[in-house]
């Protein structure tokens, strides 16, 4: 019934305890999910559970917070977006939040990596999974320069790029703008938080067709959850808080944000293939 479009199901939080989390997702009725990549030496991890249990589904990426990391290759992007299960490509993007002493101008091995990911979507056909956080500016503006978007045909026989803006907290505007290059807007627990006014705005504008729904756990637990440890087991709440906002039933919630999740991760649905022989 519902599908959580963005999870990390591979950390610490849920070491031992898949068993646990899959039968918490069967009650409360969340029937698929996706196990977001943020390094490369831990996509083995998250395309194991791919591999492993029929109702997940796997990205590679490298997350632009991270650093000290192994610096994906496009070769690097490429051959693991290959595998069964593996359905996008992130989680990618920018984020100038935690610049301490350094400037913008210092980040630019963030544009750098981001570009790359971009371009490995490109090349595949698949969604991008895009953080942005204090730098929606850049995030825009180099996906309008490298996703294919500067004309109608970029000139270089490759389709432009296409996916999600994952757990979405920005403006109105950089709403529109997403919307405006075709990508979807994903809603995390977020949109439950009291202070989350100006978000819930946001959400009631982004029309139903363009909508996924998430936890980003083991973070960012809903209400009445908040403190706890996250679990896909409870974006039913997000999809409750939408269905308020658009005045819907909370099943047509989950039907049409699964349904979006299948438009845009064309693979998802993929039987499932035998684990022996699949190396990460």
């Amino acid at each position: 019934m519902f599908t959580d479009s963005h999870c990390h199901l591979n950390f610490p939080d849920f070491q031992g305890r898949m068993d646990a989390v899959l039968a918490d997702m069967a009650q409360a009725q969340v029937s698929r999910a996706l196990c977001i990549c943020t390094t490369l030496e831990e996509f083995p991890a998250v395309h194991g559970l791919a591999l492993a249990h029929a109702n997940l589904w796997a990205t590679v990426g490298v997350h632009p917070d991270n650093e000290g990391v192994h610096e994906p290759t496009l070769d690097d992007l490429l051959s693991r977006a290959a595998l069964p299960r593996v359905v996008g490509m992130g989680e990618t993007g920018l984020d100038y939040y935690r610049l301490g002493e350094r400037t913008v101008a210092d980040m630019a091995w963030q544009r750098d990596r981001y570009r790359l990911h971009i371009d490995a979507a490109r090349r595949t056909d698949l969604p991008l999974v895009i953080h942005t956080r204090s730098a929606s500016d850049d995030t825009l503006a180099i996906l309008r320069e490298s996703g294919g978007w500067a004309s109608a045909s970029a000139g270089d026989g490759l389709p432009a790029a296409r996916g999600v803006f994952h757990c979405f907290t920005e403006s109105m505007a950089v709403a529109r703008a997403a919307l405006d290059m075709g990508f979807y807007i994903s809603f995390s627990g977020i949109l439950t938080f009291k202070t989350a006014a100006d978000l819930r705005e946001v959400a009631t504008f982004v029309p139903m067709d363009r909508l996924l729904i998430e936890t980003d756990s083991p973070y960012l637990a809903p209400v009445p959850h908040r403190g706890k440890t996250n679990s896909p087991a409870f974006v039913p709440h997000v999809a409750t808080q939408i269905a308020q906002l658009k005045g819907l039933d909370v099943a047509e919630v989950a039907h049409t944000t699964s349904a979006n999740v299948d438009a845009l991760f064309t693979r998802v649905g993929v039987p499932a293939q035998p684990v022996g022989g699949v190396q990460p």
